[in-house]
Order: structure tokens, then sequence, then C-alpha cells
């Protein structure tokens, strides 16, 4: 039993926690502060005696004045110094990534621009296609090369409507060759325009060609080649029937064909080639198949570009 000297000072903290106030019924549990020394052991039934002096606050929990907010405001700047330099890490490795990316594909849309120079005449212009489907109904179809015309640039090639909208582009060099069917009913000349526009400016004139419906104009109609002494040499711009212009954007490059036919007569209502492939058209070029001759040939065309460029991407990547 304790006596009243042995009673704690009011207020003073108890075994365990506990604080006793100056009523003995009361009772209240609170949890201690983490001290910063150690608490010499306790008796049974004893009662310690309040350390001097108090508890002092956790200064990792507290900022002490000035000095620890000054702290605090150094730590945030420099998580948010940390954060930016780990996110501009980041990006700047995308960054190098994507200017690589568009490094190489720019310098593979320029090796368009030379395949004039380094790719054979009959690897562009065959001397003989052979297009499997390619007639009305699915038929086969085969033609054969009349003639080539000089490479030169594009002096006298379009009709002026079709030579403005092309002018943006500019004219490095455009190259032209003129077949006949097996038959020698159709002749078809294909052309191959050579652009002196980046990428961008190739996409630019394909979105206006397909924005505007360029290539179904008739004062779009490019020119023929009519090689004189062949079955294409009455082939003049009366007898121009039907047509088809591509502008592709992996080189700088426009892909054209047009057809007539051969007995060299006039044409009055010359058909975009992709209405004379309508099933239903009942105009001559339709009828003849003259749609199917000039998207056949353009398509042929438009195949040996890209796969000679693809053949010049892996040179010049070796």
């Amino acid at each position: 039993m304790s006596t009243e000297a042995d009673r704690p000072a009011p207020g003073a903290p108890g075994a365990a926690g506990l604080r006793i106030d100056d009523e003995p019924s009361t009772v209240r549990l609170r949890t201690a502060p983490r001290a910063t020394w150690s608490v010499p052991e306790q008796r049974a039934g004893s009662v310690l005696a309040p350390p001097s002096p108090p508890y002092p606050p956790d200064p990792a929990a507290v900022p002490a004045g000035p000095r620890g907010r000054a702290r605090a405001v150094v730590a945030a700047v420099c998580l948010i110094l940390g954060v930016g330099l780990i996110c501009g890490a980041v990006a700047g490795s995308w960054l190098t990534r994507a200017r690589g990316a568009d490094s190489a594909a720019e310098r593979d849309f320029a090796l368009g621009g030379s395949l004039w120079r380094t790719v054979p005449v009959d690897e562009l212009f065959p001397p003989a296609v052979h297009g499997a489907n390619a007639g009305p109904g699915g038929a086969e179809r085969d033609w054969i090369r009349v003639g080539v015309a000089p490479d030169g640039d594009c002096a006298g090639a379009f009709d002026a409507a079709l030579a403005r909208v092309l002018a943006p582009a500019g004219c490095a060099r455009l190259l032209r060759a003129t077949y006949t069917d097996a038959t020698s009913t159709s002749v078809t000349t294909v052309g191959l325009l050579v652009t002196t526009a980046d990428s961008t400016g190739m996409r630019a004139l394909r979105e206006r060609f397909a924005g505007e419906h360029l290539d179904e104009r008739p004062e779009m109609l490019p020119r023929p080649y009519a090689p004189r002494g062949t079955a294409a040499e009455r082939f003049g711009d009366t007898q121009r029937a039907a047509w088809h212009i591509g502008v592709l954007t992996d080189a700088p490059a426009v892909v054209y064909t047009v057809t007539g036919f051969a007995d060299g007569r006039t044409v009055t209502t010359p058909q975009p080639a992709a209405r004379a492939l309508a099933p239903r058209a009942t105009t001559a070029p339709a009828q003849a198949g003259l749609g199917h001759e000039a998207t056949a040939l353009a398509e042929r065309m438009e195949e040996g570009v890209r796969a000679a460029l693809r053949r010049a991407v892996r040179e010049d990547r070796r």
C-alpha cells in the first residue's frame, strides 16, 4: 500500500503512458511521445516522477521555426528537380528515337528522287507486261511497249490546268513510255513525274487531289506520247479516252496513265478510269475496257517504283 508521500503529483505520467489527474477515479489513456533518451526501468508498484525536462518534440515531425521551413522548402525543390530530370530524360530519349526514325524515313524518301538515274529503263518500263485479272470480268491482259521517250522536263507534257496543279511539287524529271495491247486495239502512255517536293509537299498534293477530285476532272488530262512508226503514232490529244493519276507519298513521284484507241478515232467525252470501271458504265471507253487498261498499267508502274525503292533502301543501309 502506498502512503500519501508515494502518491504522484497531479498531472504526472504513470506507468505505460498513463496520465493520472487530481481525481483518482478518472484515468485517461494517451500514447507517449517517442523519447530521445532511455527511460529508467520501473519497479512494480512504483510511479515515476515527472521527467525533467519534459518530453521534447520529435525534430523529424515538427520543423524548428524558419530553419525547419527552409529545410522543407529545399527538400520540396529537390524533389521537383529530381522528377523534372527524370521526365526530361524520358522525353529526351523518346525525342531522340523519333528524330532517328524521322531521319531514316526522310533518307528513304529522298532515295526515290534518284531512282530514275540508277534503275534501268526496262525495270521501270518493262518491254512486256502481263496483267492477271486486269481486264473486264477478270480477263487477262498483255501489253507490249512500243516506245520510250527521252527523259526530260515537264514542258508540254500536261494540259494547262494539270500543269498548274502539279507546279508546286516541281519537276525534277519526266519519264514516259507507251504500250499497246496484244491486239493493237488500244494504246496507253505511262508517265512517271519525279518531283522536287519533300514528303510534306507530296502529302499536301495527294490531299488536294483527293479533296478536290482533281483526278476526275477532264481538264486534268495528261498528254500522250506517240512514237512514230508504231501503233501509237496517231495517239494525240483528241484520242484520249481514259486516264488515271496517282500521287505517291513514300517517294517524290506522280504516276499517270492515259489511254485511247489505236485506230486514231476521236473521243469527245473522256472518262476518268475509276468511272470507266463501274459495272454499269456505258461510255465507249468503259465498253472497250480502257478504264481497266489505264488502271492496271498505273498500278504496275507504282509497284515497280516501290519495288525499286525498297531495293535502294536495302542497299543504302548495308
